[in-house]
């Protein structure tokens, strides 16, 4: 049940809550209310029904709830939106060109943000739950709650960031902000306690357009609306099947979700680089050699990406990928490390090892190939791929 304060204490418990946020390491913060999600339940509605989450089949599951937060926790009555910037150092555009590497995204380059982030919504959560003990001051008020989330729950983080005033949702869908550009993670806290709502921000996009005019993909149907399927966030990702042929040249060495439509973001003229050590970059997750990359087996897969977002994506769909970098590597130096995985247990790992063959081959090794292997394929999809490169050969 709602927790009852008075309206000076409830505006001193949201000073402290603000002073505390920047304390624990955060960047930005707004409170703002369950209500007023109508907008973007209708949008999210309008993305499902066009069939543009693809695989993402959790954004079918309580979609109701998404556009509604009392649906989650009836109880609730204000959400705290905490943002901490994950801006870049150097331009990420520019490791675009290293096509011997494989480009992570920013925000992956890092220990997994979800661990960070939840920490410190937690931290903040208990001093607001002390801060209110003391300011209610007798037994007989309720004691207040929290709950706090980070990506893992029906939650729409961006949405209600921006009628909190963290920023708003730019053309890219993503949230923007006048201090931290489009390099932001977002965190909430919902609570029992009523506290003072911020108002929300305009939208100070203006006639730009760069985010949707560079998207190697056209992955944005119009301004505000994107079809993730056409996404290589979410094909590098998300994804669980072979990438459609027609994306993966588009792909060039991103191995691990894209930032260009973010980079592009003017506003991140006025982001600075992370204060917390523990989200620096990491040097052996970025821009690593495609070459070594392509040795790995699942131990050193786990090991080397233990702690970072992309340990979740597995081997099998990571080497997926690595494999379409070396397609569109144009090195012919990596081809033993392709051939050596065209015989792997995956059927993705398989599938995409023989579209890099057909990249880096010259015909008669590429016959030599199909007939060694060709037959004997039981997948389906590899079998594809085999008919595909011998229509070239």
């Amino acid at each position: 049940m709602p927790t009852s304060i008075s309206e000076g204490a409830a505006r001193r418990l949201r000073e402290r809550l603000l002073h505390r946020a920047r304390a624990e390491g955060f960047d930005d913060a707004g409170i703002t209310g369950p209500d007023g999600m109508a907008d973007a339940a209708a949008r999210l509605g309008h993305f499902l029904q066009q069939g543009r989450h693809g695989d993402m089949d959790w954004l079918e599951q309580r979609a109701d709830w998404r556009g509604d937060p009392r649906r989650l926790w009836p109880e609730v009555r204000s959400i705290i939106m905490l943002a901490t910037s994950f801006a870049p150092s150097a331009d990420p555009l520019l490791s675009l060109a290293r096509r011997d590497s494989g480009t992570v995204s920013v925000y992956a380059a890092r220990r997994d943000y979800h661990d960070v982030v939840k920490g410190r919504l937690k931290q903040l959560g208990q001093g607001l739950l002390a801060d209110a003990r003391q300011a209610a001051g007798d037994a007989g008020t309720p004691a207040a709650a929290i709950k706090v989330f980070v990506d893992t729950a029906p939650v729409m983080e961006k949405p209600l960031a921006a009628q909190a005033g963290l920023g708003w949702q730019g053309k890219h869908t993503n949230l923007v902000s006048r201090s931290h550009g489009s390099w932001t993670f977002l965190g909430a806290i919902f609570t029992t306690l009523d506290l003072p709502h911020d108002d929300p921000s305009p939208d100070h996009c203006g006639t730009c357009r760069r985010c949707l005019d560079i998207c190697p993909t056209d992955a944005f149907p119009a301004p505000y609306q994107l079809d993730a399927r056409r996404c290589i966030a979410y094909l590098t990702v998300e994804h669980r099947g072979q990438i459609p042929a027609r994306f993966r040249t588009a792909i060039g060495n991103r191995i691990f979700g894209c930032d260009d439509c973010l980079a592009v973001c003017p506003w991140n003229r006025f982001a600075v680089e992370t204060r917390d050590a523990r989200m620096q970059m990491r040097g052996d997750l970025h821009l690593a050699p495609l070459a070594e990359l392509l040795a790995l087996d699942d131990a050193t897969f786990r090991q080397r990406f233990a702690g970072s977002p992309v340990k979740r994506l597995g081997r099998s769909r990571f080497l997926r990928n690595v494999l379409v970098a070396a397609g569109n590597a144009d090195d012919p130096a990596l081809l033993p490390c392709v051939t050596g995985l065209l015989d792997d247990e995956s059927p993705l790992v398989r599938g995409m090892a023989v579209w890099a063959l057909g990249r880096l081959a010259d015909p008669a090794r590429i016959a030599a190939e199909v007939a060694r292997r060709a037959g004997g394929e039981q997948d389906a999809s590899v079998r594809a791929e085999w008919d595909a490169v011998s229509g070239g050969a």
